[in-house]
């Protein structure tokens, strides 16, 4: 009777395997798609949908990833983005969570909204985008707001922690829980032609002291505005350090410093936070 290994290395072509092929085997021998990806891998054959990541990401690095969890807080302007990067990458299970719906306003900016979605929760469409470009994904979309007394069982089991967050509030809990937790939290905020990266594992009083003693609910995006391009370089920006993170491929140097983006001047700061 077929094996799984026999089935993989006779439906492969010099060392690629398409999509389909893989699906039939995840039905064939009872196993998630995800796992079936992984084992080709480790059989050293690559799912043609991640052909193009090898080269900058190894072979070991793609089985990390997939074998990787990220909890995304927020599926808004950053969030969206971020989920379609780490979504195509190949993170192997993605948390996301926003207790909002869509309006027209986000239309804009927001990858995941268009005319068809509006007034249907942000979660719902997140799922629905995983399923189209990478259904191997486990993805799992919360329709509610962090706070104190859902933060820890939010983090219970996930790599890194995204920050798409457009309030500082929800923020401070999320520093201090994952600094608590020593999780690895990557975050981002935008406004006009502006945006900030930063990285963080060791403690949220600096950056807290880096955001100025923001206090009010929404921040400076509710005065500037948010143009599209912005959302979508900082989301960018936030994705290469989860794959840095997630690949064991970061430098030390890069935690606790906030990166600053002016898109009026090109420009592209470092602070010590």
């Amino acid at each position: 009777m077929e094996n799984w290994q026999d089935f993989l290395l006779s439906h492969s072509e010099e060392g690629f395997i398409n999509g389909a092929v893989l699906r039939t085997a995840a039905e064939r021998f009872g196993k998630s798609l995800k796992m079936m990806e992984i084992l080709s891998l480790q059989e050293g054959i690559i799912p043609r949908r991640y052909e193009r990541n090898i080269g900058t990401i190894s072979i070991e690095q793609q089985i990390k990833l997939l074998q990787s969890s990220c909890l995304i807080i927020g599926c808004g302007g950053l969030g969206g983005y971020i989920l379609e990067e780490l979504g195509r990458l190949g993170v192997g299970s993605i948390t996301a969570l926003d207790p909002d719906v869509f309006q027209e306003s986000n239309l804009n900016r927001q990858l995941l909204a268009n005319v068809e979605n509006i007034g249907i929760a942000k979660v719902a469409a997140a799922q629905a985008r995983i399923l189209q470009i990478n259904p191997a994904v486990d993805f799992h979309g919360r329709q509610e707001a962090l706070d104190a007394d859902n933060v820890a069982n939010l983090l219970a089991g996930v790599d890194v922690v995204i920050d798409a967050l457009d309030n500082f509030e929800t923020r401070r809990v999320l520093l201090n829980a994952c600094a608590q937790s020593q999780i690895p939290l990557v975050g981002g905020g935008i406004a006009g032609w502006y945006g900030i990266v930063y990285y963080s594992f060791q403690t949220s009083a600096a950056l807290e002291a880096a955001f100025m003693g923001v206090h009010h609910t929404r921040g400076i995006e509710a005065e500037l505005g948010n143009p599209p391009f912005i959302p979508a370089l900082v989301a960018s920006l936030e994705s290469a350090l989860v794959a840095r993170l997630l690949i064991g491929n970061i430098q030390g140097k890069t935690a606790g410093k906030m990166f600053f983006i002016d898109l009026l001047d090109m420009s592209f700061e470092v602070f010590e936070v």
